[in-house]
């Protein structure tokens, strides 16, 4: 079993607040660490994914919340039993100031994103999103991709890993599904195949009260939004491709959203920066594992050599960023920059007070002055606020770079495996 990072940052909230909601895609290990978390914290277990234990919350919500008398419980896959909500939220509030870590609640749509979930439960809910495997936690590292970024001067260890270009593409072949991690090829697209039908269809159906041929129309959308990794999210031109109604694709991408099949990356639009930018998000792909299995990869050298390689290494990162946030020292929001004349940066983590963070990603191996230009322009935009930019490569050296009173970076990737 892998060591979840977060499990620290987990703990540590139920001591805080009164409700924890763990929510994150499918088998990406939410409930296997929530059932440790309830085992080490004498927790009691209940599952709604058992027909009969949903029937009853369903049935009687509050005297089912009722039957726990007052012990710590952890309620999984809660967004079965929305109707639970009300009932948990009476019980919260007839809580004393000192009682904290009653309801362990885990979910695999985000049921609690919405403004009128989050006002039903104010104060009371503490949100962690989990996400399959990182990187490091997959090597047993110890690094904070976060942290490190945030660090008075940054420094990587002497020696990384060593990772060749065939390992990066398997890498993102494999994906960070915890059970996919030792399956065999022929496995892994067996696996994918029952994940798509058997989980992800299913659940879209919950959740989005589908009528009509919605299969049809997911089954060509979301091999599309495969191959959409790292571009702009347009969504008249996907209706066009498609041939489909361009609010029904924008409310399925919602959808998807919710279920962590995708994520939309927001453009930086603050301040001075607002009217040159290109004000659409991008798309990215939770797992590249999903998208390398959509788009047919199968194999290192069919991914190297394809035209998706680029924007899949970038959704890796991205969602690197997502992952360490779990359990990072600092929150941080991320968004990405593109301006009329195509100048753009991949990433832009952007700190509480402000303070940014530029991040570009390039599959090569070499890195130029050309590739820091969409970084010089993006700090001409924001001034003193770019504490620096970076480009993660694929090369080995860590490498300074300087552009006026701006230090920029060359930081190879295999630092996300120390």
């Amino acid at each position: 079993m892998y060591i979840r990072y977060s499990e620290t940052l987990l703990k540590e909230l139920l001591n805080e607040f009164r409700i924890l909601y763990l929510t994150g895609p499918r088998q990406a290990g939410k409930t296997t660490l929530a059932r440790k978390i309830a085992n080490d914290l004498k927790m009691q277990y209940v599952s709604l994914d058992e027909q009969t234990v949903l029937a009853s919350a369903q049935s009687d919500p509050h005297g089912f919340i009722d039957s726990f008398m007052g012990k710590p419980v952890v309620l999984d896959e809660f967004q079965y039993a929305p109707e639970l909500i009300t009932a948990i939220k009476l019980a919260s509030d007839q809580l004393q100031p000192y009682e904290r870590g009653r309801f362990f609640l885990t979910g695999s749509t985000d049921i609690f994103s919405s403004a009128k979930t989050q006002e039903a439960l104010p104060g009371h809910l503490a949100r962690i999103e989990l996400y399959p495997l990182s990187a490091t936690e997959m090597s047993g590292g110890n690094f904070n991709l976060i942290d490190f970024l945030l660090s008075d001067s940054l420094s990587v260890p002497d020696s990384l890993p060593t990772l060749s270009r065939e390992q990066l593409a398997q890498t993102l072949i494999n994906g960070g599904y915890p059970e996919l991690q030792s399956k065999s090829p022929r496995a892994r697209q067996l696996w994918f195949q029952s994940y798509i039908q058997g989980r992800l269809l299913k659940d879209f159906e919950n959740i989005y009260n589908a009528k009509s041929d919605y299969h049809t129309k997911l089954k060509a959308l979301i091999p599309y939004l495969a191959g959409l990794n790292g571009n702009l999210l347009k969504y008249a031109n996907i209706a066009n491709d498609l041939a489909q109604n361009d609010k029904v694709v924008k409310s399925y991408i919602e959808a998807l959203e919710w279920m962590f099949i995708v994520k939309r990356i927001y453009p930086f639009v603050k301040n001075s920066a607002k009217r040159q930018t290109i004000g659409m998000p991008k798309l990215q792909m939770v797992d590249t594992g999903l998208s390398c299995h959509l788009l047919g990869l199968k194999k290192p050298q069919q991914l190297l050599t394809s035209a998706f390689y680029g924007g899949l290494l970038e959704s890796f990162v991205v969602m690197e960023c997502f992952k360490h946030l779990a359990w990072a020292e600092e929150t941080m929001n991320i968004y990405h920059f593109r301006d009329g004349k195509k100048n753009e940066v991949d990433i832009i983590l952007e700190q509480a007070d402000g303070n940014l963070i530029g991040i570009e990603v390039k599959a090569s191996s070499t890195v130029r002055e050309s590739d820091f230009k969409g970084l010089r322009k993006f700090a001409e935009l924001v001034g003193e606020r770019l504490k620096y930019g970076l480009v993660f490569y694929t090369g080995s050296r860590f490498l300074p770079f300087r552009s006026g009173e701006k230090p920029y970076y060359a930081i190879p990737l295999s630092v996300l495996w120390s």
